[in-house]
């Protein structure tokens, strides 16, 4: 498959020719494609003799820390000293996984005043114009799948080892929720199994990311589906909502709630899930949903969102009894859509 141009692989062999010190930066609240997608990269710009730099805005969920060179991550929260010295002492810039420059929140000023060669490598619609190559697509399951074609076509498949292969596989497997959407591309698998070929144990990985969570995520869970789960079989559409009253009960840590949006599409009928969880200024919100209903249409046209057409996210800057009374407002105006989805 040709989802990347041997002309954009050479602009940017060439925009890197000289040059060592590169950082990698994902987004804000980095998940399991993000980290997998910047790790791999890191792992091959070493091997082909540079000297990368992973940046993540803020702390990702625990149980992604197991992963190779987890331990080399700069969060930028936590140190703005280092993080100034990094972005001023770099030579390039990779972006991994996001569209828009805000998306590294805090970061975007200093990265914008940068005039240094800038790489995006991203599968989200739209991007804005902020790199000197752009390359995405919208119609890989992953960054992490794209990255494949990437490192493929810039220096050969046998420099993709074991160690970057389990990066690559991670994020492709987290990004469509262990192949369950955004994975109906034949060229998915074909990358997977190039990837198991290179000796990786895909059990292990799944182990290590699905079952390796806290006893009080799963009591959290449990909560959710007995007391927070709302159900209108009407509009085949299921929520969860969630305080942050309630998250505090359960000792609740960053990527307690990975997942959560998934479970109501298991309850016959429903293609359309979603989960409202309270932060200290607005409400995040998760969308998920089944066959032809476009989760990400739905997000951006009611709440500041987007995404893909059955995983997206947006937010409401209204309080929780507000933003779940215009979206229980909204189900009748998408009820044939609804019924149509499935």
């Amino acid at each position: 498959m040709n989802y990347i141009s041997n002309e954009k692989i050479k602009e940017v062999a060439k925009l890197l020719e000289n040059l060592q010190k590169i950082l990698i930066i994902t987004h804000y609240n980095p998940d399991g494609d993000a980290i997998g997608a910047s790790l791999g990269l890191f792992h091959f710009l070493k091997k082909i003799g540079k000297e990368p730099q992973v940046i993540v805005p803020n702390y990702y969920p625990q149980f992604l820390h197991w992963m190779p060179g987890n331990d080399k991550i700069v969060q930028a929260d936590e140190n703005e000293k280092a993080l100034r010295k990094l972005i001023n002492e770099a030579e390039a810039i990779f972006f991994l996984d996001f569209n828009v420059l805000d998306r590294t929140q805090e970061m975007e000023g200093m990265l914008k005043k940068r005039k240094i060669p800038k790489i995006l490598i991203d599968h989200h619609p739209n991007p804005e114009n902020f790199a000197d190559v752009t390359i995405s697509n919208i119609e890989v399951s992953s960054t992490s799948e794209l990255l494949f074609e990437f490192m493929s076509k810039y220096h050969g498949e046998e420099a993709i080892d074991k160690t970057i292969a389990e990066c690559l596989y991670t994020g492709i497997m987290t990004d469509t929720g262990s192949f369950s959407y955004n994975s109906s591309n034949p060229y998915t698998y074909y990358v997977v199994s190039k990837l198991i070929n290179k000796g990786i144990d895909k059990n292990r990985i799944y182990w290590m990311v699905y079952d390796n969570y806290s006893e009080d995520r799963m009591r959290l869970l449990g909560y959710c589906l007995d007391k927070k789960l709302k159900v209108f079989q009407e509009y085949r559409t299921a929520y969860i909502s969630i305080k942050d009253e309630e998250l505090k009960k359960f000792n609740y840590q960053p990527g307690d709630t990975e997942g959560f949006v998934n479970y109501p599409l298991s309850i016959k009928n429903i293609v359309f899930s979603v989960i409202f969880i309270e932060r200290d200024e607005y409400i995040k919100i998760s969308f998920r949903s089944k066959g032809e209903f476009y989760a990400n249409k739905f997000a951006m046209k009611n709440f500041n969102g987007g995404g893909h057409k059955n995983a997206a996210g947006g937010y409401s800057e209204n309080n929780m009894e507000e933003t779940l009374k215009k979206f229980e407002r909204l189900l009748p105006k998408y009820q044939k859509e609804l019924s149509n989805g499935g």
